[in-house]
């Protein structure tokens, strides 16, 4: 994976071979037809990339794609072009015909379920990317109220007025305005932002270099900055911010060096560093705070003691690398995402294996969010679906979220009110938010 710059701009997404699957190259040759093939009106490049721009529900009630994608004026249906980018997707694998092999240990779900609608797409909001595996860049901490990655910064965006406001961008130099012991004070410049976390005003974001960046959401400027580790291979591949047992807040850094590093959130202090054999991709706390789940760049995933980073038990199952974990809020059962394009469902009364292997469309499964209920697990797949299923309905029943691009990440309101899906595309990139569906619709409103 390279990252390059151009000028005061980093040039997003990776090498070719790592990622080919974008809309705009795939539509391109049918964008040709739209420009003046034969049966065609011609007309601008840019009128037909922005003349269609934000949805609301009640446009697509009557029919407009949610994306705004013209597709009366391409030479392929929806229908058509959904078959052909489910068959062509190349999957990053780790582990050769992984998800191949992983595919036979899984029962198709029919999506029939219908757990949320959609609500708004926006395309003012323009998610990016820095890194292929990594898609967890987009954060809610209200029905309301979002906070992604977009061209190097950290933007919100507001559900109920539509506006979009920087929050902190990393282009320059960013330093803290506040004095902590270890704090690097000199901060960073350029930092490369691999991965956020948002949560009760606290905002964290990871870099390439093993950065960690904290800012409170209602103060001005940064708090904390600290250099994780010196190592070459150093990304900081995913950060939770989580209440401890006695409710203070504390954050989870998972790296590439190996490395499991919690923090005291108040105070910037370093409480545990424990280190694992190969690179963390993603780590997740018990609802009671007594175990995490660590997954990384091995088949295995672990599941240690949040006191002493001891092995409690092995996760054997999956065939390749894992990016993605969660906890069910009841404390059993807990998930994990794999580039295999599973995500398996484990019980810690008996993890002899997982209880559970569901399936995705065409990818691996980047980022799993259970919502605070426990009624549903969500898991988005690098493009173009996000899964719903039902827990209660022991996960055989599911709503499939259908779109095209690649996701830089989605998130579930606190309340589980609202989902957002950020939507990476040179052409179609967005926001999209999504509705909880609830029975009574004449209450909806008060909601």
């Amino acid at each position: 994976m390279s990252v390059n710059e151009v000028g005061d701009e980093f040039e997003y997404m990776m090498e070719d071979d790592e990622m080919s699957n974008t809309l705009e190259e795939e539509i391109d040759e049918v964008l040709l037809y739209a420009r003046g093939g034969e049966g065609y009106e011609e007309e601008d490049e840019y009128d037909i990339q922005n003349k269609v721009t934000d949805t609301s529900s009640a446009q697509a009630r009557k029919g407009k794609d949610i994306q705004g994608i013209q597709w009366d004026k391409l030479k392929i249906s929806r229908q058509d072009y959904r078959r052909t980018r489910v068959e062509s997707y190349k999957n990053y694998e780790n582990v050769q015909s992984s998800g191949e092999l992983a595919d036979k240990e899984c029962k198709q779900v029919e999506p029939t379920g219908s757990y949320y609608d959609f609500q708004y797409n926006s395309r003012r909001v323009k998610p990016t990317i820095l890194h292929f595996q990594l898609r967890n860049l987009v954060w809610a901490t209200s029905k309301h109220d979002v906070y992604l990655i977009s061209n190097n910064a950290v933007v919100h965006w507001s559900a109920i007025s539509h506006d979009l406001s920087e929050v902190l961008n990393f282009c320059g130099h960013v330093a803290p305005c506040e004095k902590h012991q270890g704090s690097l004070m000199e901060g960073f410049s350029r930092t490369q932002v691999s991965t956020l976390a948002v949560r009760d005003n606290l905002l964290v974001a990871g870099g390439f270099q093993g950065e960690l960046i904290f800012k409170r959401l209602d103060r001005p400027g940064v708090s904390f900055c600290s250099r994780m580790t010196l190592e070459d291979n150093a990304i900081t591949n995913a950060i939770e911010i989580y209440a401890n047992s006695s409710g203070s807040p504390c954050v989870m850094a998972s790296n590439n060096d190996g490395g499991l590093r919690q923090y005291d959130a108040e105070k910037y202090q370093l409480l545990n560093h424990f280190r694992f054999p190969w690179p963390v991709n993603h780590t997740s706390i018990s609802p009671d705070g007594r175990l995490v789940t660590v997954v990384g760049d091995h088949c295995e995933g672990l599941l240690v003691d949040s006191r002493d980073g001891k092995v409690v038990s092995r996760l054997v199952g999956h065939r390749d690398f894992s990016f993605s974990s969660a906890w069910h809020p009841g404390g059993v059962t807990f998930a994990t995402g794999n580039q295999d394009k599973t995500c398996r469902v484990w019980d810690t009364r008996n993890l002899s294996s997982a209880v559970s292997a569901l399936k995705g469309n065409l990818g691996a499964i980047r980022s799993i969010r259970y919502s605070s209920d426990g009624q549903f697990l969500m898991m988005a797949e690098p493009a173009d679906f996000v899964h719903i299923y039902s827990t209660k309905q022991n996960y055989e029943r599911r709503q499939e979220i259908d779109f095209f691009g690649e996701i830089s990440g989605f998130a579930l309101s606190p309340d589980d009110e609202s989902l957002f899906v950020g939507v990476w595309d040179r052409i179609y990139a967005s926001l999209i938010h999504y509705n909880r569906r609830h029975v009574f619709k004449y209450l909806d409103s008060y909601l």
